[in-house]
């Protein structure tokens, strides 16, 4: 049995064999019925200590870490523009990528005065 990467071949004939799902010492092939020796790769797990892979960031001391909520994240902007429902001369959007990748993202906007939303494509 010749094995290249995680395909298995038959040595006597060639043909692609089934994986060895049950890990058996020995895979028959199903074309010529030859007897072939599992040579193929192994699972092999390793790990590593952090301190093997340093970094200046795992270093720090955990108070420069700057934590904040989802919450307090700010997703929205604002912009001076007219909303036309009340005229408020002040309204708050965000972009998203609704479209494919060669488009324009879309803009929503939103009154904080009166509450009214609509959107724009780039």
């Amino acid at each position: 049995m010749a094995a290249i990467g995680s395909l298995v071949f038959c040595t006597d004939c060639g043909n692609l064999l089934d994986p060895n799902h049950r890990r058996k010492e020995h895979i028959q092939c199903e074309l010529c019925g030859a007897q072939n020796k599992d040579t193929s790769s192994k699972v092999i797990v390793t790990t590593s200590k952090p301190s093997a892979f340093p970094s200046t960031l795992r270093t720090r001391l955990r108070s420069d870490v700057q934590e904040i909520t989802e919450s307090e994240i700010q997703i929205e902007a604002t912009i001076n523009m007219t909303c036309d429902k009340c005229g408020c001369g002040e309204v708050r959007y965000y972009t998203q990528q609704l479209r494919s990748a060669d488009e324009g993202t879309t803009v929503f906007y939103t009154c904080p005065q009166c509450g009214n939303k609509w959107n724009t494509n780039n």
